[in-house]
């Protein structure tokens, strides 16, 4: 490996390592050639994501995200530019990664420039895909899978499942951006109004709302974690220490849905790790 791709990957792990804060604890259970290139694509994804939540105004952001199309041509094309486009570039090649995956990932995020509400869960399952379910499709191609499509729904659906927990989570962060990602139709039918949500009203409708929502993320991660077993023994580690990080916020969320509305659920590093030791064990047995 020539010392400026050594470099790049340096680069894009340093970058996971600050920003990857849940995601983080999983990857470090990979071979180190694994890692890297998922530090690669992280990297990637998480310029694209800063773009798009930098509070720039949107033609501004818009341009921004289109040389960011433009620089992953030339990285697709043999030229990277840049320590993240060089390390993804060796990523890319070195695992046979289907290129569309990237193209996709970039217009999910640009959805945030422009798509401020969601008028049904038909809409917000798209979007969670283009932005979640792409990742963990191009993360199991550098895994390595069994099961050919069967793996890649799997793979799509715990995507989901991350995306929608995410929501939740961040339900007053994305409405000081102005962005309301619960269902608008479901809004309506449990009663829930959106002057609430933004007066932070936690009255029975917004209980009702909340067990529904964590109810379909909750399938959604039976459904996702299907994927573990078509995994190599270390992939299958890392996948379910993710999941299990955001199961566990998941049922914190079942548990004091309220919290919610005041502050962003998250666990301790020690929690974290406790989850990665026994995901380690888990991956042994399964």
């Amino acid at each position: 490996m020539s010392d400026e791709l050594s470099a790049a990957y340096r680069h894009c792990r340093a970058l996971t390592r600050r920003e990857a804060k849940n995601f983080y604890y999983g990857f470090m259970l990979l071979p180190a050639a694994q890692r890297r290139a998922i530090y690669a694509a992280y990297a990637f994804a998480r310029e694209c994501d800063d773009i798009v939540d930098a509070s720039l105004a949107v033609k501004e952001a818009s341009a921004r995200l289109a040389a960011q199309r433009e620089l992953l041509d030339r990285c697709l094309g043999g030229s990277p530019d840049g320590p993240v486009f060089t390390a993804l570039a060796d990523a890319v090649g070195r695992y046979g990664i289907p290129r569309d995956y990237f193209y996709r990932l970039i217009e999910g995020v640009e959805t945030d420039l422009t798509v401020r509400r969601y008028a049904s869960f038909d809409e917000l399952k798209r979007y969670c895909y283009l932005v979640a379910s792409v990742v963990g499709l191009i993360s199991i191609e550098i895994f390595g899978y069994e099961g050919g499509e069967e793996a890649r729904r799997h793979a799509a659906n715990l995507g989901i499942a991350l995306q929608l927990t995410n929501i939740l989570r961040d339900v007053q962060e994305d409405l000081q951006r102005g962005r309301i990602y619960l269902p608008e139709d479901e809004l309506a039918r449990f009663g829930y109004k959106t002057d609430f949500l933004r007066q932070g009203v936690a009255n029975e409708a917004f209980h009702r709302l909340m067990a529904f929502q964590v109810a379909r993320a909750e399938e959604y991660f039976e459904e996702g974690r299907m994927l573990l077993p078509l995994l190599p023994r270390r992939a299958r580690a890392c996948v379910g220490v993710m999941a299990g990080i955001y199961r566990t916020i998941l049922e914190d969320i079942r548990r004091r849905p309220e919290t919610v509305l005041r502050q962003r659920v998250s666990l301790s590093a020690g929690q974290k790790l406790a989850l990665a030791g026994r995901e380690l064990v888990r991956s042994f047995v399964l």
